[in-house]
């Protein structure tokens, strides 16, 4: 968030104090990123957070509103108020901090009172269950005794102190007769140590009567929250009775659209009705697609992604009761109502696979050593920290996963049988459904895994060679370190050519994490000339200080062909409490070079991805931000990818998928600087993370070395006069993107050929 208008001070809050009912003062208010922060007139009052522009604007004109009763209140620094409820957000600033705390004190008073009375309209006291008349003599007993020995202490303090002070007087007395040296001593002892008898008892009846008016506040406590409790236990049953019934309601409405479904498919008389007979409700057609496969052609409606997509079954047309005559004849899907169907939309080249997948010719592991059971202090790794330089904290493996970043970015690959599919596709439109299925897939690994990837060494590499199996050879190097970035390049027989170089852009917030990858994706299929290019979305990790870790991707990706101009826009949708969404949901829409729209897209990040053809558009009516909603008529979603299953017992192997468990497999005949041979990251996936720990401080310490021998050459050398060049990647360089006109590092070629001599004599030693 922009600190814009920041400088400026708000006046003080010129209000009564935060216990009252009205609250008002000046407050810096988060408009957007040009305008930043502005300030403006805030008045709380009856639960209720009102602001205005100016005083004077309280008579006619309020700029918005939010209940407290269902807002969330939250204080992100020193003087930052968060307010959220209902999907609205205030992120309001005060001047100081002292500021701060009076208006969090007066929202949280208000918001306590404006649950307190909603609950009380709706509380109805008169079903209350009584407390039984035993329970009620026994709680009165008890108090009473309470109260009859509170009594007694406060007399016995009384006593205490009266005949504490007389003793004291006669003490002074006796001390100012003349006594002898050693009896005036006595004396003396003897005063100081009934003082501190005196003391000492008033402390513990002040304590004895804390702890009994405490033990009644207690008491008094648990009746209201008894008398709560009682309240939302019934609130929970009548609830519980509403959707027992509501569920049987459905039940039986299902059932009865069962009966007349299949009457009305089996009586003869309606086999030559009309196109206009009306079809079955989208419920029904969901439970009934298992049955007949005929089924699938329904159409429905989409909304355009500007709004949540909805889907609205309508009457069939002509041309669907024309499919469905002839859906036998197209390839069968085996009655599963999600699969991609030979349909005369689709081209026959678009699920052509038979024949054409090459089969593998190796057993890859399944398994690795199951995640060691360590315990990790975070405050014992902290302290250890204090005063040293932040590139120089060596940061435990605990916090890692057995993979360096390298092989998680050929992760991407696994699948890859997308871009094969994509590549036999004769539609340039159905060939960008399925690489924007491929774009979301490379985040399904990522919902479980929140461990995270070995930080590569400058010049270490990775290969992927699947040319024997599935056709494509993969090499991963890392081209830089400050700031850290990788270079990917793959190749398949099948008929595309891959490229990325990825930077790491992260932003620390305190309860979360915020990933960017920086760059582009490149996609190249070579009979076509098709020339894909997108960008990855911002990745969040959660919870970081306290909780269970988890992941959310947001953001938009636009995936553009630059030959056809065509684009599909993806929204990542971030995760929301409020949401009725499903979480990590994913929309998009395909369209052509003049932005007509050609296919919706749909489904989650996480587990799979749908599209439809669209059939006909039209502008719909207003959204709830006074829009109109462009409403896309479509046919039934065909499957496009599906999450594969995880391996067995995969929740003690990192959350790995079938996939990178095969990453880290030795492997013969690779570069000496390849991701395998890195003894941390061995160690650690064996189990010794001791070791492994000693074995990453020492290629940290080298690499930092190497570094600092490298400066050193390049400050002689502007002391000499003389040209340095830095360090160059082996096997990429820079060269200027004819596509995006960015300086990019792309494959210059010769690591396969070195591997096929077992020449790695160029390759340098950093393990």
């Amino acid at each position: 968030m922009s600190e814009q208008g920041k400088g400026s001070a708000s006046a003080s809050t010129t209000a009564p104090a935060p216990g009252s009912d009205t609250y008002k003062g000046w407050l810096f208010k988060w408009t957007n990123y040009l305008k930043g922060y502005q300030r403006r007139w805030f008045v709380l009052s009856n639960g209720l957070l009102s602001y205005y522009r100016t005083q004077a604007e309280m008579a006619h004109t309020c700029r918005g509103t939010i209940n407290l009763a269902t807002a969330h209140i939250d204080t992100e620094d020193a003087c930052n108020i968060v307010l959220s409820s209902g999907g609205r957000t205030y992120h309001l600033k005060a001047s100081t901090e002292v500021e701060r705390q009076r208006w969090v004190t007066a929202l949280e008073l208000a918001k306590a009172k404006a649950i307190r009375m909603m609950n009380d309209q709706s509380d109805d006291s008169g079903d209350e269950e009584p407390t039984s008349q035993s329970d009620r003599s026994e709680i009165q007993g008890t108090l009473k005794i309470l109260v009859s020995k509170l009594d007694d202490l406060s007399t016995c303090n009384d006593l205490i102190a009266k005949h504490g002070a007389a003793l004291q007087r006669s003490l002074s007395e006796l001390e100012g007769l003349k006594v002898p040296l050693e009896g005036g001593e006595k004396i003396k002892a003897v005063n100081e140590r009934a003082t501190l008898f005196r003391i000492t008892s008033n402390a513990m009846i002040n304590e004895c009567l804390s702890s009994m008016t405490s033990w009644l506040a207690c008491r008094d406590f648990l009746d209201l929250a008894e008398t709560h409790s009682r309240r939302w236990q019934r609130a929970l049953q009548y609830e519980r009775e509403q959707r027992t019934h509501l569920e049987e309601t459905i039940e039986q409405l299902a059932k009865q659209h069962n009966s007349l479904e299949r009457a009305w498919r089996e009586a003869p008389t309606l086999v030559s009705s009309p196109p206009s007979a009306p079809t079955t409700n989208k419920g029904s057609e969901r439970s009934n697609k298992e049955e007949a496969s005929d089924e699938d052609e329904d159409t429905e409606y989409f909304d355009a992604m500007e709004d949540s997509p909805a889907f609205i079954t309508v009457t069939a047309s002509e041309s669907t009761q024309h499919r469905r005559s002839h859906s036998n004849l197209s390839g069968a899907s085996g009655g599963h109502p999600s699969e991609w169907n030979q349909d005369d939309y689709m081209s026959p080249s678009f699920n052509d696979v038979s024949g054409k997948e090459l089969q593998p010719r190796r057993q890859r592991r399944t398994h690795i050593p199951d995640k060691p059971n360590y315990s990790l202090n975070l405050w014992s790794i902290m302290k250890n920290c204090i005063g040293k330089e932040l590139s120089k904290i060596p940061m435990p493996v605990n916090f890692n996963e057995p993979l360096s970043m390298l092989q998680r970015l050929t992760e991407d690959l696994e699948y890859h049988e997308l871009l094969d599919k994509a590549a036999r596709c004769d539609s340039s439109l159905e060939q960008m459904c399925l690489v924007a299925a491929f774009s979301v897939s490379s985040y399904s690994t990522t919902v479980l895994r929140t461990a995270k990837p070995f930080n590569p060494l400058l010049g270490e590499t990775y290969e992927l060679d699947r040319l024997e199996e599935y056709g494509y050879r993969s090499l991963c190097e890392q081209v830089s370190h400050h700031p850290p970035a990788a270079a990917h390049h793959v190749i398949s027989q099948k008929g595309w050519t891959l490229w990325q170089e990825i930077t790491i852009a992260s932003k620390f917030r305190g309860k979360y994490l915020s990933i960017m990858p920086l760059g582009a994706i490149h996609l190249h299929f070579h009979s076509s000339g098709n020339h894909y290019v997108w960008r990855k979305v911002t990745s969040t990790v959660h919870n970081i200080i306290v909780g269970k870790l988890w992941i959310d991707q947001s953001g938009d990706i636009e995936i553009v062909n630059h030959r056809t101009k065509e684009t599909c826009q993806l929204k990542f949708s971030p995760y929301s409490y409020f949401s009725r969404d499903v979480p990590r949901k994913v929309t998009g829409v395909v369209a052509d070079s003049g932005g007509q729209a050609h296919y919706i897209l749909s489904g989650t990040w996480d587990e799979k991805m749908e599209s439809a053809k669209i059939i006909q558009s039209s502008r719909g009516g207003s959204g709830s931000e006074g829009k109109l909603k462009t409403v896309y008529q479509t046919l039934s979603p065909k499957l496009l990818w599906k999450k594969y299953p995880l391996p067995e017992n995969a929740e003690n192997m990192y959350c790995f998928s079938a996939l990178a468990l095969t990453l880290n497999e030795p492997e013969e005949g690779v570069g000496m600087t390849d991701s395998r041979l890195r003894p941390d990251q061995r160690l650690m996936e064996e189990g010794r993370w001791d070791e492994a720990n000693s074995e990453k401080q020492r290629l940290e310490e080298k690499q930092r070395a190497v570094r600092r021998r490298r400066e050193a050459e390049a400050s002689e050398a502007l002391d000499d006069g003389r040209e340095y060049e830095g360090y160059q990647p082996l096997w990429f360089h820079q060269r200027r993107d004819s596509i995006t006109g960015e300086t990019t590092f792309v494959y210059k070629g010769g690591y396969w050929e070195a591997k096929e001599r077992q020449d790695w004599s160029m390759c340098p030693d950093i393990f």
